[in-house]
């Protein structure tokens, strides 16, 4: 048998072990994070060498070192890495060598590794995400300064009329200047926003998956973008189940004998997707097409319960969307005579 590659990473440094033809640990080095160290380690071995490592904090630069010099690179998943984690003596050689034994006895459980694009887009997304999480907490600090004099509008106070009625407030100097200050970090954050939502309003007219989803009601063109960006190839899950679990969408089970329990969902999965999910079910949990359903749950189960199973209900119809518009992609192949 090959060699095999045992990384456990870490943000600034990282431990290697590599196993020889025999199985036996022939290296086992800790080397600061980057490309001439961890080559310093790896470089000799042959293209095509294994390498596997846990999806910990900052893997990116590592996948790429690895594709670009033709290591095939095998991502693991650190929950179901139990070796690892049950293991008596738990240190950052152990780690590695057991990642390097798993490797090749073939036992290592993976996780799926996102192509370049998909990263990109997802890091695309996640960062408009994050700036839209900022404006809104810019907007409430301003809120907390309102309800701190008494004010209060029915209204936004984000429109030009709301801006003209900020403007007139008898606001003391000091939250007058707290006011303004804020407003001002959110006029240049909606700049960068917007020129975000440009951008990805272009990449969103030639998938026809986002077209597909903003036909769902409580969809609309970035959820669907998301969505698409988070799931990545719809063909990796065989079913509408799998991609709900992947989510963390499905309850947690406790079985014994005849006596099976199902507890809260078990958040265990992608949280953009869970989170958009939730999202667009607040929205789509009021619509003719699933009104109904979410009714006789929520007077059952309660509110929550019930959105959360709205949102696994979206996430279905967002599975076959996705997989018949994946299909017409893919081009048909030309009929042969007998």
């Amino acid at each position: 048998m090959q060699a095999c590659v045992g990384i456990d990473v870490h943000r600034r440094r990282s431990q290697i072990a590599v196993t020889d033809e025999g199985g036996k640990i022939a290296v086992n080095r800790n080397v600061p994070n980057g490309r001439e160290p961890v080559l310093g380690v790896i470089g000799e071995l042959p293209v095509g060498t294994p390498v596997a490592f846990e999806a910990a904090f900052g893997w990116g630069w590592l996948i790429e070192l690895l594709q670009d010099y033709g290591f095939e690179a095998h991502m693991a998943h650190p929950l179901q890495c139990k070796a690892i984690a049950s293991a008596r003596l738990k240190n950052d050689k152990v780690d590695a060598a057991t990642l390097a034994h798993l490797l090749r006895e073939d036992l290592l459980p993976e996780a799926w590794i996102a192509p370049a694009h998909v990263r990109e887009q997802r890091a695309v997304l996640r960062h408009r995400a994050q700036l839209v999480r900022l404006r809104t907490l810019l907007r409430n600090r301003i809120h907390a300064v309102l309800a701190h004099h008494g004010c209060d509008r029915a209204s936004s106070c984000w429109s030009a009329p709301g801006r003209a009625w900020l403007d007139e407030l008898p606001l003391p100097e000091a939250s007058r200047h707290v006011v303004a200050d804020l407003l001002e970090i959110i006029d240049a954050l909606q700049q960068v926003i917007d020129r975000t939502d440009q951008d990805l309003t272009e990449t969103a007219r030639t998938d026809p998956r986002v077209k597909a989803l903003t036909t769902l009601p409580g969809v609309g063109r970035l959820t669907a973008q998301i969505i698409v960006a988070e799931v990545g190839d719809i063909a990796r899950f065989p079913s509408a189940r799998k991609l709900a679990s992947w989510a963390g969408l499905t309850p947690t089970v406790r079985g014994s004998d005849r006596t099976v329990r199902y507890g809260h969902i078990s958040k265990q999965g992608d949280p953009w997707l869970r989170w958009i999910m939730n999202e667009g079910a607040q929205t789509a949990k009021r619509s003719p097409q699933f009104a109904a359903h979410y009714e006789q749950i929520a007077h059952r189960r309660g509110k929550k319960i019930a959105t959360i199973a709205i949102a696994r209900k979206l996430l279905t119809h967002a599975y076959h969307l996705m997989r018949d518009a994946e299909a017409a992609r893919q081009p048909t192949k030309p009929c042969t005579p007998a």
